[in-house]
């Protein structure tokens, strides 16, 4: 008999309820929202510091944030906790359900571009 293997709701939660991903008309796939977002929410981390490998890990998230000339989201630079650092993505205006989420990549990516 196999056992499910269930996580706990607040460790592994890769998209917010309020966010999906699908196909993009910018490039490729793309986060959208799913209803509407005030500005100024947290969506979740983008990329986190492994000290091991010296370099920063993409999460789901981050993997499908497209560029925009004009976004309407931001990534937070400044985060810091437990002896690392994280990236983290927020809003910067008001967002319709079905509007694609996307941010300026020289903006917080400098040290994670090529």
């Amino acid at each position: 008999m196999e056992k499910s293997v269930k996580f706990k709701s607040h460790h592994y939660r890769p998209l917010i309820p309020e966010v999906t991903i699908k196909e993009s008309d910018i490039n490729g796939l793309g986060l959208f929202a799913l209803e509407d977002l005030k500005a100024g929410v947290f969506i979740g981390e983008t990329h986190i510091w492994e000290e091991k490998r010296w370099d920063w890990i993409r999460t789901p998230l981050g993997g499908f944030i497209n560029h925009a000339d004009i976004p309407n989201c931001y990534i937070n630079t400044n985060i810091h906790y437990h002896n690392g650092q994280q990236r983290e993505l927020y809003t910067v205006r008001p967002i319709h359900a079905g509007e694609e989420m996307t941010v300026f990549y020289t903006v917080g990516y400098d040290d994670i571009l090529q």
